[in-house]
Parts: structure tokens; sequence; C-alpha cells
């Protein structure tokens, strides 16, 4: 099984490919084959960015302490960052699998670190206040234009970031239980 994705426009594709050594991957004119036994982590986190709102990444760890990130989008052209969901989906799905198969003591996580969760709800709690101080503010003053915008900005600011912070919740996870969070959805080519 291969998956290939370019991270920028200029440069060559990050290369992967899951054969019965290993993990094997090829970046920026390095290349390698980690056994599937010897990756020692697999953390996997939703990543949205400007041009691609269903973007996920899965950082993998090398016992010897190496590292590489596998992301689900490519870059096409000079505007256009297209998706490869299903193809990522697949891919990380088997790579668990082969895995779990060699006997894998991986560690498995999902999400931001404990301290970066921690802090971002803390900021969004303190921005939920002031933007609650705002709105009481507006309609004291009988601001119903200003009452009627900070209602639809927080709208937006609670779709576009309660989205990638609901993902992102740090969790632990089994090799039969990824979390369909921080992938993307099986039916669609997202």
């Amino acid at each position: 099984m291969r998956y290939a994705y370019k991270a920028s426009l200029v440069g060559s594709a990050h290369q992967f490919e899951l054969t019965g050594e290993g993990l094997s991957w090829r970046i920026a004119g390095r290349s390698g084959v980690w056994e599937y036994a010897d990756i020692s982590g697999v953390k996997l986190s939703y990543r949205p960015v400007s041009m691609q709102q269903q973007r996920f990444r899965a950082d993998i760890d090398n016992a010897k302490g190496g590292r590489i990130a596998i992301l689900s989008t490519t870059w096409q052209t000079a505007t256009l960052v297209a998706p490869q969901g299903h193809l990522y989906r697949d891919f990380i799905v088997e790579l668990h699998r082969r895995m779990q198969a060699a006997g894998s003591t991986a560690r498995l996580v999902g999400g931001l670190g404990p301290k970066t969760y921690t802090a971002a709800l803390a900021l969004l709690a303190w921005l939920a206040v002031a933007m609650t101080g705002l709105l009481v503010m507006a309609l004291l003053a009988a601001n119903w234009m200003g009452a009627l915008f900070l209602v639809g900005f927080a709208a937006l600011f609670a779709w576009q970031v309660g989205g990638f912070v609901g993902r992102n919740r740090p969790r632990r996870y089994g090799f039969d239980q990824l979390p369909d969070a921080l992938l993307p959805k099986e039916s669609c080519n997202q």
C-alpha cells in the first residue's frame, strides 16, 4: 500500500509505502524503512488550514529518535491544496493494523497535548466572558447592529474554533479503536 503527498508547492512529494519489512519512506532525498515494531509512537491530529478545512496529520516516531509527518492534503497548484481523505485514512488504518500484527508497543495518542489543550480551553473561556460582556453593553446601549454583529461573530468563531478544539481533545487510543474525529470520513473524499 502506497501514499504520497506534497507538503509544499516547491519540492518533491513525500512518499510512503507499507511493505513486508516495515514503513518505507522517501522525503526530500532521504529514505528509510522503519520496522513496524520499531515505531514508538503515533500521534493523530486535526490541523485545518485556510485553504483546506479537512486536513489531518499523523506524526510517527521511531525508537531511534526519527520523526515523520503524514498529511491528508497535497499541493497541486499555487492556489489548490487538494484533499486525499480516503487514501490517507486507508493508509493510516492499514499502518495501525500492521503495527498491531508486528506486536508493536507504540504509544498511540490523538489531539493536542494536555497543557496546550488546557490553555486553549482557558483562552476560549476568557474570550466567551469578554464577548458576553460586550454583548450586554451593546444591548444596554440599544446598539442592535453591534449586538447582531457580536452574535454572528461568536457563532462563526464557535463553529470554526470549537470544531478544532473538540476534535483535538487529548486522548489515548488502541490499535483497534482509531479516533474517527482525527481521521477523514470513510464515505467521502474530503
